[in-house]
């Protein structure tokens, strides 16, 4: 895409455009089977992808609370100008600039600031205020008690799709430091308002994958492309891909449904949140996460194993059939574009 205006730092993040339609209902729906495993137990059966009931977990997932004042982070005017403010904006320079500043960790086009909204202050959009000071924390996914530092090892394996910066290496250090600034004044182990995404409301009626499609062409293809590949001006990425070998790999959590729903709804379109309807933030969550993207790190050996081992859930897609293909079969990596 040649010629975009000049962008703000928000244009960094995942934007969808608004549009005066609004979402048609879509008799012809594509077939959605179950995994290729039976699920486990007391699992929702996969014929069709229902959201799941949600629960507030260490990983930060919360519904916004108003029983507590917002907090507010410092600006970057009160970054110091000594050797630990160099640290604070190293770390910013790689929250939203990443694959240029850690090349060597980032294995598509994807930086921090794509979901974590506004350099990481953007309450509800995962702020990393509101992270840092809920760890150590313990988290289902690892089965233990991570450290901050081990929580954004894990962006950088999954989001990212590359590898963990080394703790106490320059990387983690300088974010460790952006995150510290951020969270000044903020109450040490408390699940602060805002912290996450919230919890999306339950839909009316079951996630659809066509009504999704439907969705994504009126309020995202403008930015994020009709194939879901992104945008780019002269080299650089200015809106992320959704899916694809660009994308967050099948370990991610904006995998989960519950998680892509609720940012969606609380921020998309971009800057103008809460007003898609929770039956479209569910369906278009669904539509995106039905597309094909990098394999799971943690792979099984079988999309059948993996499934049963990380993704046994009716939030998840990997593992299900759409459209008579089996997701979950994993990409391998794209070249990535100048300027990322």
């Amino acid at each position: 895409m040649k010629n975009l205006p000049t962008l703000s730092a928000l244009v960094w993040v995942l934007g969808f455009v608004p549009a005066a339609a609004l979402l048609g209902a879509c008799d012809q729906r594509p077939m959605i089977e179950p995994p290729l495993a039976q699920p486990a137990s007391g699992s929702v059966p996969a014929s069709q992808p229902q959201p799941a009931a949600v629960t507030s977990s260490a990983a930060g997932t919360s519904t916004a609370s108003t029983a507590a004042p917002a907090f507010i982070p410092p600006p970057d005017s009160a970054i110091p100008d000594n050797e630990f403010g160099q640290k604070v904006k190293l770390g910013q320079r790689i929250f939203n600039n990443t694959g240029q500043e850690a090349p060597q960790f980032v294995g598509n086009t994807l930086r921090c600031a794509n979901c974590h909204l506004d350099s990481g202050r953007l309450a509800n959009s995962a702020p990393l205020w509101a992270a840092y000071v809920a760890y150590p924390a313990y988290r289902s996914k690892t089965g233990r008690v991570d450290t901050f530092s081990e929580r954004l090892q894990g962006c950088f394996v999954y989001s990212m799709n590359g590898k963990a910066p080394p703790a106490g290496g320059d990387v983690l250090v300088a974010l460790e430091s952006y995150a510290f600034f951020l969270a000044k004044g903020a109450p040490v182990g408390a699940s602060l308002p805002g912290r996450g995404y919230p919890t999306p409301a339950q839909p009316p009626l079951a996630v659809d994958f066509a009504r999704g499609e439907i969705v994504f062409q009126q309020k995202c293809a403008l930015c994020h492309g009709a194939d879901g590949q992104g945008q780019s001006s002269h080299g650089a990425v200015v809106f992320p891909a959704l899916w694809g070998p660009q994308s967050f790999n099948w370990g991610a959590g904006m995998g989960s449904l519950k998680n892509a729903a609720g940012f969606i709804k609380a921020n998309m379109p971009l800057s103008q949140g809460n007003t898609l309807t929770d039956q479209e933030a569910w369906d278009v969550a669904a539509f995106m996460n039905s597309h094909e993207r990098p394999q799971d790190p943690r792979f099984q050996g079988s999309v059948a194993d993996t499934r049963n081992k990380y993704h046994d859930s009716p939030d998840d897609m990997y593992g299900r059939t759409v459209n008579g293909q089996v997701l979950g079969q994993g990409l391998a990596p794209a070249t990535k574009t100048r300027g990322h």
